[in-house]
């Protein structure tokens, strides 16, 4: 029942929240539209700025907006550059954007492919797949999901753009959280709630650990480039260092409550399993298990971070510059990433011990 009404929570905070972020951030002197190709008059490729380039000379009719039903000739690709993946085809639904120029003559161009049906039906198959597969855990998992969401978009970033300090702001947004989406997907539970006290002291950890590292390696947090856009214009107050501990922190959460919630299963599994289990045996037994998941977890956070950011693997491997390696590994944007994969290592490497260690005491009845 407690499951249920939390579910019931996170679902009101989410759908009655949400819309109010969306409509803070359009932008109404922006027009879009929607149309769909009817033909293709032309093709084939032009120079812009002597380089070479794809065309496409098209009929597309307005499908949204006052001109719904105007069939129109677009020119798609003479102004901007095209690539072979953004060439349209006849039948394809495509977002428009309609510009008035100083004589007050509107025009339309196509500003990008529409993709809000294949990600709806995308989701709905992930939601399926979810509900089939885990079942009610699933669902509470899907909330929890929705939950981190809201708490992002509705307290951590408002909070950073009114010029709050982002890692303060992240830190509380983080909590609230990993606490919600922790018991609305494994419920509420002896087990649950120490699986939450060591992700919680982990991040901590981490947090601290993280704080330190930037400041030893002098990092700014301005080799990200759209953090350094930040610092411009309207967004030019934001703590840009705290940005990067924010990110840093957000980032290991999710991975951090992963390890934490089973190896505090395995602790109780393994109890169950065999009642006479001391603590001792237990804590050996579980740091077993946790070092094969330290192991995979610590690749796969790499992994993550290593193609989220490939184009630098390609840039490394280009040196256009033909810069001394140790000069490029000094660059503040490969420093970044550095930091991050060993920051959220540390944290999920301390979980372990931390997590086997209560949980073990917990089972053999030393913690009440």
């Amino acid at each position: 029942m407690k499951k249920l009404w939390l579910i019931l929570f996170s679902f009101l905070a989410f759908f009655v929240f949400i819309p109010k972020v969306f409509a803070q951030t359009s932008i109404p002197s922006q027009q879009y539209y929607l149309g769909k190709v009817e033909k293709i008059i032309s093709s084939g490729q032009t120079e812009i700025m002597g380089y070479k380039a794809l065309y496409q000379t098209l009929i597309v009719k307005v499908t949204s907006g006052p001109d719904t039903g105007k069939s129109i000739t677009i020119d798609y690709g003479k102004t901007t550059q095209i690539t072979k993946g953004q060439e349209v085809s006849a039948g394809e639904d495509v977002v428009l954007t309609k510009i008035k120029d100083t004589q007050g003559k509107t025009s339309y161009s196509i500003y990008d492919a529409y993709r809000i049906t294949p990600l709806i039906i995308l989701a709905v198959v992930f939601v399926v797949l979810i509900l089939v597969v885990a079942g009610l855990k699933g669902l509470g998992s899907l909330f929890g999901m929705l939950f981190s969401l809201t708490v992002i978009m509705l307290f951590i970033v408002p909070n950073i753009l009114s010029g709050s300090d982002p890692l303060t702001v992240t830190v509380i947004g983080s909590v609230v959280i990993i606490i919600v989406s922790t018991f609305l997907a494994h419920g509420i539970s002896k087990k649950t709630t120490i699986a939450l006290f060591s992700t919680l002291t982990a991040l901590m950890l981490a947090a601290a650990f993280s704080i330190l590292a930037i400041s030893f390696a002098k990092l700014t947090g301005l080799g990200n480039e759209d953090f350094a856009t930040l610092q411009t214009g309207t967004t030019s107050f934001i703590n840009i260092k705290g940005l990067f501990l924010s990110g840093i922190i957000i980032g290991t959460l999710g991975a951090l409550n992963d390890i934490t919630t089973t190896q505090a299963a395995t602790i109780f599994e393994l109890k169950d399993a065999n009642d006479k289990l001391r603590f001792t045996q237990l804590a050996e037994k579980g740091l077993i298990v946790g070092k094969e998941h330290i192991a995979s977890l610590v690749n796969t956070l790499v992994l993550a971070y290593a193609g989220s950011s490939l184009a630098i693997f390609i840039f490394l491997a280009l040196n256009p510059a033909h810069l001394p390696y140790w000069v490029i590994l000094n660059n503040e944007i490969i420093a970044d990433e550095i930091i991050r994969i060993i920051a959220g290592s540390v944290g999920l490497i301390l979980s372990v011990p931390i997590v086997t260690i209560i949980a073990s005491l917990a089972v053999s009845k030393k913690i009440s």
